[in-house]
């Protein structure tokens, strides 16, 4: 766990497998340099989630047409979109090997996972109040969905060594900030230690 967020993190808990749910935030081809890294602890609390009984939902960032669907986005990147039907929008082979069954499949057009989706709905139907934030990009996606989490009165756990961005001070940033104000942080072994000791 990154040793600068260590200060902020006041607040500890562990998450109740009987109404949480795990997002997996973009593990797409596209920002595979980003995910490979932390691909091994993504599995890992995939594979904890799915033996706690947790429902996992998968995310991916797309969009239908390089003109329509943009926001800010499209100015923000210069136009660098994951389009969908691409390779890039693909979920990576290691995760997407994982989706199966009563999973979700959620798909985005912007940072935050709740942003003109069903997601909400879709945890209200099953009786979720906590949520696990693993994926790419921490400061991003990650970071806005667990912030959008939070303001809905979900509980929000955010993983430190499931998530990655493209350097350590934007990832070590976006702890300190979550940890301040919005989410329990967490890795595979405090999992693994809260949901099975």
């Amino acid at each position: 766990m990154a040793s600068s967020s260590r200060k902020y993190e006041t607040r500890k808990r562990d998450p109740n497998p009987q109404n949480a749910a795990l997002l997996v935030i973009d593990m797409q081809n596209y920002f595979s340099s980003m995910a490979k890294p932390i691909l091994l602890n993504a599995l890992t609390t995939i594979d904890l989630c799915r033996r706690a009984s947790i429902p996992v939902f998968f995310t991916r960032h797309i969009h239908k047409s390089a003109t329509t669907d943009l926001g800010m986005l499209g100015e923000w990147w210069n136009g660098d979109i994951i389009l969908d039907g691409t390779t890039d929008s693909k979920i990576i082979p290691e995760i997407d090997r994982q989706v199966s069954g009563p999973d979700e499949v959620v798909e985005k057009s912007t940072y935050g996972a709740f942003h003109n989706t069903r997601l909400q709905e879709k945890l209200v139907e099953i009786g979720v109040e906590e949520v696990i934030v693993i994926g790419v990009m921490t400061n991003l996606c990650c970071e806005t969905t667990a912030r959008e989490a939070f303001v809905r009165g979900y509980r929000v756990f955010f993983s430190t060594d499931a998530t990655a961005t493209v350097n350590q001070e934007l990832h070590d940033a976006t702890l300190m900030n979550l940890a301040y104000g919005f989410a329990y942080l967490v890795d595979c072994e405090r999992l693994r230690r809260g949901l099975f000791m």
